[in-house]
């Protein structure tokens, strides 16, 4: 909710007053509940306090799940200094750590600071300027030092952003509970998550949303062209042997408000309709753990409840089209009523 939904320009984020990135990010917010998202995990950026505006109704929004910012080792993909910028790094979407002690320390303070889950680097990424998407980011033993320490905060979920392969064995092998885009999956690493259950969220709406040349810096277009392709060869050879599949989509690069346009690619990478829609329900809710709240429609649960126009098991592509979203009710109140249909 931090990120604007367009290219990326960390100078321009770290710019921004605290007190006007938090005013920009309430209109994405709204517009996330609207196209249809009642719950988020926000992996990087918005912190406790965008999770308490939207539980005291003060702000409209889903309910959220924060990280507060992403660990990530010093050149890494949470680095957003240019290569000869000794300066401290002044920039509210990473956190930066080095060996197992100093990961200690990192995961300890952003769960101090509320965090509801951890966002890790295992791998570098598009938009840092010194690494490749390829490039390792935490190790193995600095992956599972964090995931040791979140485990013991009731059990506390940890997401790997992990684009190339090395760093997404280190992300499984160390414990993790989620690999977030896992663009160069592999059949090892895929034996390795359906051994352990982990979570994949392929980001598919980042990795077809084109960066635009006139806004992008040229190393960035360069890269995310280069791993949208990676991603369109890689991913669907994880969902035809049954990788776990959680819903996610990287708005904040993406453009918010247009979510549900993951669940289309999800089906164009081989999922059927069906299993795409519980992608974004009952599999992301057990991603969360929050199955026991949400995720289903059953006594007892948050009674949310999103109604569409047509029906997503013949058009699942009409649900991307924030118009087509008719209803919206979260904890029982219609957000949304284009149509009169909670009266």
């Amino acid at each position: 909710m931090a990120a604007p939904g367009t290219a990326l320009s960390h100078a321009e984020l770290a710019g921004l007053p605290s007190s006007l990135a938090t005013f920009l990010a309430a209109p994405r917010m709204r517009h996330t509940l609207e196209a249809g998202v009642t719950t988020a995990r926000d992996l990087g950026g918005a912190d406790a306090g965008h999770r308490r505006a939207v539980e005291s109704g003060l702000l409209v929004g889903p309910r959220l799940l924060v990280a507060v910012a992403m660990l990530s080792p010093t050149g890494g993909h949470g680095d957003f200094r240019a290569g000869n910028d000794n300066r401290p790094p002044d920039n509210a979407m990473g956190r930066l750590a080095d060996g197992p002690a100093e990961c200690r320390k990192a995961v300890r303070s952003v769960l101090r600071q509320g965090a509801d889950c951890v966002k890790i680097a295992a791998t570098g990424g598009v938009w840092s300027p010194t690494d490749q998407p390829d490039d390792d980011g935490f190790l193995e033993d600095e992956i599972r030092t964090i995931t040791q320490i979140a485990a013991g905060h009731r059990g506390k979920k940890v997401a790997a952003h992990a684009q190339g392969r090395d760093g997404i064995l280190n992300a499984v092998r160390g414990g993790v509970d989620s690999v977030e885009h896992g663009y160069e999956i592999d059949d090892q690493a895929i034996d390795l998550m359906l051994e352990r259950g982990t979570f994949l969220v392929p980001t598919l709406t980042t990795a077809n949303t084109d960066p635009d040349p006139g806004k992008a810096a040229p190393w960035a277009y360069a890269k995310k062209r280069h791993w949208q392709d990676i991603a369109r060869r890689h991913i669907p050879r994880a969902i035809e042997r049954g990788v776990r599949v959680a819903m996610g989509t990287d708005c904040g690069i993406a453009e918010h408000g247009t979510n549900l346009r993951e669940l289309g690619y999800l089906v164009d990478c081989g999922m059927t309709p069906m299993d795409a829609l519980r992608a974004g329900t009952s599999e992301a809710a057990e991603l969360l753990g929050l199955t026991h709240e949400i995720g289903t429609l059953e006594p007892g649960k948050r009674a949310d409840v999103v109604i569409a126009r047509g029906n997503p098991l013949e058009d699942i592509g009409s649900l991307g089209d924030p118009g087509n979203i008719l209803l919206v009710m979260k904890d029982g109140v219609a957000h949304k009523d284009v149509e009169g249909l909670a009266a």
